[in-house]
C-alpha cells in the first residue's frame, strides 16, 4: 500500500470516527496482511498535520490519540451553525476543576480548604457526569472521603496528551476562554455522531 493511500484512509477514519483514534486503533482498520507499521502510521499523521496547517482543520493529538478538528480561531463563525446556546460554566465550576487538575489526588474537603468556601455537590456531580473527573480511591480517615482525580476524557477535551502538558496555573485562569473555543469541537463531534447514527 502506498503512503498516499494509507494517508487517505487515516484521514477519512479520523473524520468519521467522532472520537480520537490511537495508532493502534488505526492499525486495526487493516487486515493482518496489510497492517501498516507504526512508523508508517506516524509518517502519514505527520503528513496530514503538515497538509492541514494552512486550512481551517487541524490534526490534534490528545490523550486518547488523534482527531481532526476545527481551528479554535474560527469559533466565532462556526458556533452560528448551532441554534442551541453553548453551555457556560460558573467560576466556581472552573476553579474546582482547576484545583482537581493541579492538586490531584484530592478530596472535596481539601478543595474547600483551598477555595475557602463550600464546594457544591452539583459541581462535583456535574464533573463526574461529564467524566472529566473520577473517584480514584478513598482517604483512610474517618468518613472515608472520596479522592478525586481527572480522567482521559478531561485531557481529550482540553487538547492535552498528559497532565504534564497542563499550562502554568496562572495561564489556567483563562480556562473559561479555552472552554468557549473547545465547545466548537464538541459541537462538531456531537453533530457528527448524530449524523452517523441517523445513517446506521
Amino acid at each position: 500500500m502506498t503512503l498516499e493511500k494509507l494517508q487517505a484512509i487515516i484521514e477519512a477514519a479520523l473524520m468519521v470516527a467522532g472520537t480520537p483514534l490511537s495508532v493502534s486503533n488505526l492499525q486495526n482498520l487493516f487486515s493482518e496482511e496489510e497492517r501498516p507499521a507504526t512508523a508508517d502510521i506516524k509518517q502519514a499523521l505527520a503528513n496530514l498535520e503538515a497538509r492541514h496547517r494552512e486550512s481551517g482543520i487541524m490534526l490534534q493529538e490528545v490523550a486518547s490519540g488523534f482527531r481532526l478538528q476545527a481551528k479554535a480561531e474560527l469559533s466565532p463563525w462556526l458556533t452560528k451553525l448551532w441554534d442551541e446556546r453553548m453551555p457556560r460554566y460558573s467560576r466556581a465550576f472552573l476553579e474546582t476543576l482547576a484545583i482537581i487538575a493541579y492538586r490531584q489526588p484530592i478530596t472535596r474537603a481539601e478543595i474547600e480548604d483551598i477555595r475557602g468556601v463550600t464546594v457544591s455537590s452539583h459541581i462535583i456531580k456535574s464533573l463526574l457526569e461529564k467524566e472529566w473527573i473520577r473517584v480514584v480511591g478513598y482517604r483512610d480517615v474517618p468518613g472515608k472521603p472520596a479522592i478525586l482525580g481527572t480522567t482521559k476524557n478531561f485531557l481529550d477535551h482540553f487538547n492535552l496528551t498528559t497532565l504534564t502538558a497542563l499550562p502554568p496555573l496562572t495561564e489556567f485562569k483563562n480556562l473559561e476562554t479555552q472552554e468557549a473555543q473547545l465547545q466548537v469541537q464538541l459541537s462538531i463531534e456531537t453533530e457528527t455522531d448524530h449524523q452517523v447514527s441517523n445513517h446506521e
